[in-house]
């Protein structure tokens, strides 16, 4: 909104940035938050040697691009959004060294290549000559050119039909859909198959560019995100106020002109706020549990990963939502030396959410201390066109960004009218920066 000439006031009710998804430090900070009246163990190292998200997620590289920064997620946005923002140049990324899927109680590498599928343990001889022949059609499958299609219609043929056009099995089904393409639930099979070949083309091309995964993640935690985009805000005269109470939403005929807050009242004609802000405005659609669990040791069967995402797809555990396991530690400078941070997390289903992510935490023991959440999931009961507050999404379970991504161009496009333009979004930062930054 400051790239585009708005002229943007930011305020935050917390003392830190980022809110619901902050990264807390030190670690006497996270057992004051979870009520947890013991401080920190000595075992656990200094605290302010820990960065602890509370939201973990994965950002996904783009195996085309030529630099580790240039970071891009499942379906492409948020990456776009760092780079044409240029919020890059305040972060630095690390690799994650491991993609894994779950199956029958174990873990297994993901296998995302031709060599990978027939050296893997998650198949029978036969299964992997089966994948083997669909991971090729995948590679070579060009939307522009019907010789590679081998009788498929990508916008017709629904990807079931083309699982079962190779005699794919329901494990190889669930690793492919879950954690190649990112699904997070079935839904997917009956539509048409071109946007899961690109989802798959997209992680093995990533995995071949970085080796041990398609992932990064930034040093020092995701909170680094919000702080690199409100650096950015203030070179276009955005002003940022944290530890800033908001006592009350000003409002005059149905629309919002502004926001009162110690007294004053700082007048606006739109504004974005998460669903915290408008209780009445947003009802609620579901629950979300996650568990920061801390460890003195990597997970097994990972080849002493120091990070890694593990899914757990929803037929395996009898469920309608995944599991996710995202596992990082001191290599990211988000824990203290020889320390590891596992966060479980998936959608609520039952009335005893402990219990459903209990398969995630069986692959994590021994757990030195363990940080339950459970949040609900909040969606704004209307588009925000009238009153002009246009309220986020909560943040779901999984452990990318995509669904964050696609609910920030959809305020976008309700404040402005017109789609997020990443090419005039560029255009506006050369002017800035000049055309040698990109």
């Amino acid at each position: 909104m400051s790239v585009n000439g708005k002229k943007v006031l930011h305020m935050d009710r917390n003392p830190y940035y980022g809110g619901e998804s902050s990264s807390i430090t030190p670690l006497e900070e996270l057992y004051k938050r979870f009520g947890i009246s013991d401080s920190p163990p000595e075992s656990m190292g200094r605290g302010r040697d820990w960065n602890v998200d509370l939201i973990p997620k994965f950002l996904m590289a783009n195996g085309k691009n030529t630099t580790v920064l240039h970071v891009i997620f499942p379906n492409n946005d948020l990456v776009k959004m760092l780079l044409y923002t240029e919020v890059t140049r305040y972060l630095d990324f690390k690799v994650v060294e491991g993609s894994f899927v779950y199956k029958g109680g174990k873990i297994y590498k993901v296998p995302s290549t031709e060599t990978e599928a027939l050296a893997s343990n998650l198949m029978g001889m036969f299964e992997k000559r089966r994948f083997r022949k669909f991971l090729v059609f995948v590679a070579n499958f060009d939307e522009n050119d019907p010789k590679t299609f081998e009788g498929v219609d990508p916008k017709l043929t629904t990807m079931g039909e083309v699982y079962k056009k190779f005699d794919l099995g329901q494990d190889v089904i669930d690793f492919t859909g879950h954690a190649l393409a990112l699904y997070r639930t079935d839904d997917y099979l009956e539509q048409p198959c071109l946007e899961t070949i690109n989802r798959i083309k997209l992680y093995s091309e990533s995995l071949a560019r970085y080796g041990k995964s398609p992932y990064l993640y930034p040093l020092y935690g995701l909170g680094e995100l919000p702080q690199g985009f409100a650096r950015l805000s203030a070179i276009y005269g955005g002003t940022y106020m944290l530890n800033k109470p908001v006592d009350e939403i000003v409002m005059e005929g149905g629309h919002v002109v502004g926001v009162k807050s110690e007294g004053e009242v700082a007048r606006c004609k739109q504004l974005i706020c998460d669903p915290s802000y408008i209780p009445d405005r947003v009802h609620k659609v579901g629950q979300v549990i996650r568990v920061i669990c801390v460890l003195s040791h990597p997970i097994k069967n990972t080849n002493d990963a120091n990070s890694c995402q593990i899914i757990i797809p929803q037929n395996q555990v009898n469920r309608k939502s995944d599991i996710y396991v995202c596992m990082i530690s001191y290599a990211h400078n988000v824990a203290a030396q020889g320390k590891y941070i596992a966060i479980a997390s998936t959608t609520v289903e039952t009335s005893d959410p402990e219990a459903e992510i209990e398969p995630a935490l069986e692959l994590l023991e021994p757990i030195d201390q363990k940080f339950v959440a459970i949040s609900d999931m909040y969606d704004p009961r209307d588009d925000g066109t009238e009153s002009q507050i246009f309220a986020s999404r909560s943040y779901d379970a999984t452990t990318h960004f995509e669904t964050t991504c696609n609910d920030i161009k959809d305020i976008y496009k309700r404040m402005t009218g017109s789609d997020f333009d990443f090419e005039n979004m560029k255009r506006k930062q050369n002017d800035v920066f000049g055309e040698d930054e990109q």
